[in-house]
């Protein structure tokens, strides 16, 4: 590995004339940073964080902490994970990542040492112990999620509550009556996360306003939970033609279970889901879904954290507010049609 004595010989100059240049604490000549730089690429040279913290106070870390819950879609979390360690490295930053599991002692460890210049939390609760442990800290964050008190926040999120007002309408528009919404695992929302609660808010809101009669059960996503919770509804409200699925796991379980039960998609189920773009796509028929950008939250995050990062090294205030919903789409494919006539006396 490069060392700073490596990059000095082969531009030709001093150790202490790379330093300068890689702190910026002394100007120097235009030709020589040039070649320092042209040596830097050359030998792959990468400063370790401890020299740049001491040198520009700037560790150029940014500490994501990312959620270990196993209830959760590991594809789309690593989808935002990359994302934000893509834009953090146009901006000349590397990512620490941090598990969920040290709560808010991980955020005041981070904070305390100076590791990393700004913090991007992930898997926001509605009251998310670890906010107000950024506060009293002050390092700079950004929040993908947005906890029931966003002020002096910097957050972004998709909008979940339109994300369930537009399954409602769409099931509305069709002509359901019946219509149930299969969420998450009952500790999703035990914990208050907040796309699970705001989507089912969001949901049941605009289903009244519809005159939608729904139920909303709560499944763990596995084969075995959805056939329970599959039957439970089939057994509390058997008019049911319309279902709205905010889980994963549970979707193909239920189109499988519809068809074993003799009910065909769209023609007497029509099924809906919140999910992934190209998780719609894959099953048969493909699924009417709304959707968001998972890559756009990760790099609104890290654009969010950098201008606070910038304000505190400028010795200028955070910005006071930063909340950035993104707008759901709906798309419409096989999955979803009329609903079936009923007889007068249903």
């Amino acid at each position: 590995m490069a060392t700073i004595a490596d990059v000095a010989k082969h531009a030709g100059v001093s150790s202490s004339t790379v330093s300068y240049a890689l702190s910026g604490k002394r100007s120097i000549s235009e030709e020589t940073r040039q070649r320092i730089e042209r040596a830097i690429a050359e030998l792959g040279y990468h400063p370790n964080a401890g020299a740049r913290a001491l040198a520009g106070k700037r560790s150029h870390i940014i500490a994501l902490v990312v959620p270990l819950h196993t209830d959760v879609y590991v594809p789309t979390m690593m989808e935002i994970a990359i994302a934000v360690t893509m834009t953090a490295r146009q901006h000349g930053y590397d990512v620490l990542l941090i598990t969920n599991d040290e709560g808010p002692e991980g955020v005041r460890r981070v904070a305390g040492s100076g590791l990393a210049d700004g913090v991007i939390l992930m898997d926001v609760r509605l009251d998310d112990d670890r906010v107000p442990v950024l506060r009293a800290q002050g390092i700079p964050a950004a929040l993908i999620g947005i906890p029931d008190d966003p002020h002096g926040l910097s957050c972004v999120d998709h909008d979940f509550g339109a994300a369930g007002a537009l399954c409602a309408d769409h099931m509305a528009d069709l002509g359901h009556r019946d219509v149930a919404f299969i969420g998450y695992a009952a500790g999703v929302y035990q914990r208050h996360a907040g796309y699970a609660e705001r989507t089912l808010n969001g949901f049941r809101d605009q289903a009244e306003q519809r005159g939608l009669r729904f139920l909303h059960r709560p499944c763990e996503g596995t084969y075995e939970s959805t056939a329970g919770t599959l039957a439970r509804i089939l057994s509390d409200r058997p008019a049911t033609t319309g279902f709205v699925v905010q889980n994963e796991g549970a979707i193909g379980p239920l189109l499988s279970l519809l068809r074993a039960s003799g009910r065909t998609v769209p023609e007497d189920a029509s099924v809906m889901a919140i999910c992934p773009d190209q998780l719609a796509e894959q099953y048969a028929p493909r699924l009417s879904a709304v959707t968001g950008p998972p890559k756009e939250l990760g790099s609104v995050a890290v654009e969010q954290v950098m201008a606070r990062i910038a304000a505190v090294a400028d010795g200028a205030p955070q910005p006071e507010d930063g909340l950035m919903l993104l707008s759901p789409e709906l798309v419409i494919r096989e999955s979803t049609t009329w609903a079936p006539r009923r007889r007068p006396d249903q």
